[in-house]
C-alpha cells in the first residue's frame, strides 16, 4: 500500500508538471508561465521530501524502503541530488529531519548554555549527570566538580588528545559542559603556541583558537614518499645496463613539548611508524631535535626544525676506553635545518607540509669554524602528509 501511494504520488506530480494549458484561450502568456513555474516548484518540494525521507530510511538500515523513496524522487527531478543542501549532518537519532533550517536549531544558537539552564537546579547548584537506574555502587555523578575535571585532564593527557576529550562529551549533557571548560583549552593552546597566545583574540573562544588557528598535529605522524631510478653499472659482456628504482620515506614526529625527531628510511610504514611511538626510541639513523611555529608577513604559517644525531652517553668514559684510538670522538657535528609550509590538503586540516628549504651545518670542534651546505628544493622533496595512529594516544603519561 505505502508503495503504491509513493508511485500515485510520483504520477500527480509529474502529470502536473507535464499539463499545458490551451494556446487558444483566453489565458495570458504571464499567467502561463507563473503556472508552469508554480508546478516546477511544486514537483522538486516533492522529489526533495521523497528524497530527504530515502536518506533517513538508509541511514536506520531500511535499504529497501529507501531504494524505492530514492526512486520516486529521481523520476520527478532527475538531478534532485544535488539540489539539496545541508546545514549539519543527517542524525536519525533527532527525529528523522533533515531539512536544513529548522525552528528547533534556530532556538538552540549556544548549546553549552541550553545545556547548563537544563541543569541547574532550583537551588543554583548543578547536577551534572545522574544514574539512568539505581545502583549500589557509587556513580560518577557523586564526584565533586573539581575531581571530574581532573579526570578530563587526563583524558586530554599530555599529549593533547583533544579529539578523545570531543568524543567524551558525547556521552552525556553533563560531561558536554566539562569538555567545553575554557580552562582545558587554554592550557591546551599554552602547550601549543607558548606566550603568543596570550589574548584570545580574534577568536571568540580558547576552543576555537585551538581548532582554527594553524598547528602542527601531535597524534600521529608526518609521512612522505619518494621514488627515483638510478642507472646501475653495465653488464660484464657490455650488452646492456640495468636500471633501479628507488624508493625511500621521510618521517617527522612532532610533541607538543617543542621536540621532533625525524627519519629517512626505506622501511615501510608499517614497521617504522610503531617504533616513533616515544621520544626514547633506538633506531639507529633517527635524528632528534626542536621546533618552532612562526607566521610570517605573508599570513602562512611555516615551521622550522633543527634536528641531528642524539649525542652518545658518557663521553668521557668512552675518550678514556683502550678504544679510544682505534674508534676516535666525531671531530665534527651535523645539524639539519628545515623549513617547511604547513596547509591544509582534502578533508583533513593541517595535514600538509610542504618543504621550503633544507640545509646542513657542521660544526668543526678543532677550530670552532662552521660550513653550511644547502640543497636544492627539487622535485626529490614531495610534500609530507599526516597519518593519524590510535597507539600514540592509547595511554596517559600524565594529566594536561
Amino acid at each position: 500500500k505505502q508503495e503504491n501511494n509513493l508511485e500515485l504520488s510520483a504520477f500527480r506530480a509529474k502529470w502536473m508538471s507535464e499539463l499545458q494549458p490551451s494556446s487558444g484561450g483566453k489565458k495570458s502568456v504571464p499567467k502561463t508561465a507563473d503556472l508552469k513555474r508554480r508546478q516546477e516548484i511544486a514537483k522538486e518540494e516533492k522529489a526533495r521530501e521523497l528524497f530527504l525521507k530515502a536518506v533517513e530510511e538508509e541511514q536506520n538500515g531500511a535499504v529497501y524502503e529507501a531504494i524505492k523513496y530514492y526512486k520516486s524522487a529521481m523520476q520527478l527531478v532527475p538531478d534532485i541530488e544535488f539540489k539539496i543542501n545541508y546545514s549539519r549532518s543527517p542524525d536519525p537519532d533527532r527525529g528523522g529531519s533533515y531539512l536544513e533550517d529548522s525552528e528547533n536549531d534556530r532556538k538552540i544558537d549556544d548549546l553549552l548554555t541550553y545545556f547548563q539552564q537544563q541543569l541547574t537546579l532550583c537551588d543554583g547548584t548543578m547536577k551534572l549527570c545522574e544514574p539512568e537506574s539505581d545502583t549500589t555502587q557509587l556513580h560518577i555523578s557523586a564526584l565533586p566538580f573539581e575531581v571530574l575535571m581532573y579526570i578530563f585532564r587526563w583524558v586530554v593527557s599530555c599529549d593533547l588528545d583533544l579529539r578523545a576529550l570531543e568524543q567524551l562529551s558525547l556521552v552525556c549533557r553533563g560531561f558536554y559542559i566539562c569538555a567545553r571548560d575554557p580552562e582545558i583549552w587554554r592550557s591546551a593552546c599554552l602547550r601549543v603556541w607558548g606566550r603568543s597566545c596570550t589574548k584570545m583574540l580574534p577568536f571568540s573562544s580558547w576552543r576555537e583558537m585551538f581548532l582554527e588557528r594553524p598547528r602542527v598535529r601531535f597524534d600521529g605522524v608526518y609521512i612522505s614518499k619518494t621514488s627515483y631510478i638510478r642507472q646501475g653499472e653495465e653488464s660484464l659482456d657490455g650488452f646492456y645496463r640495468a636500471w633501479h628504482q628507488v624508493e625511500y620515506y621521510r618521517y617527522l614526529r612532532f610533541f607538543p613539548d617543542g621536540q621532533v625527531m625525524m627519519l629517512t628510511t626505506p622501511e615501510d610504514p608499517l614497521v617504522t611508524v610503531p617504533r616513533l611511538r616515544s621520544k626514547n626510541s633506538r633506531v639507529d639513523s633517527i635524528m632528534f631535535g626542536h621546533y618552532r611555529l612562526s607566521q610570517d608577513t605573508d599570513n602562512q604559517t611555516k615551521v622550522y626544525v633543527v634536528v641531528s644525531k642524539r649525542k652518545e652517553e658518557k663521553v668521557a668514559e668512552y675518550q678514556r676506553s683502550r678504544f679510544c684510538r682505534r674508534n676516535p670522538a666525531p671531530e665534527a657535528e651535523r645539524a639539519f635545518h628545515v623549513g617547511l609550509q604547513l596547509s591544509s590538503g582534502g578533508r583533513q586540516r593541517f595535514n600538509k607540509l610542504v618543504w621550503i628549504h633544507h640545509s646542513c651545518r657542521i660544526t668543526y670542534r678543532s677550530t670552532g669554524e662552521t660550513v653550511v651546505t644547502a640543497f636544492d628544493v627539487d622535485k626529490m622533496y614531495t610534500p609530507l602528509f599526516f597519518a593519524r595512529v590510535k597507539s600514540y594516544t592509547a595511554f596517559s603519561e600524565c594529566p594536561l
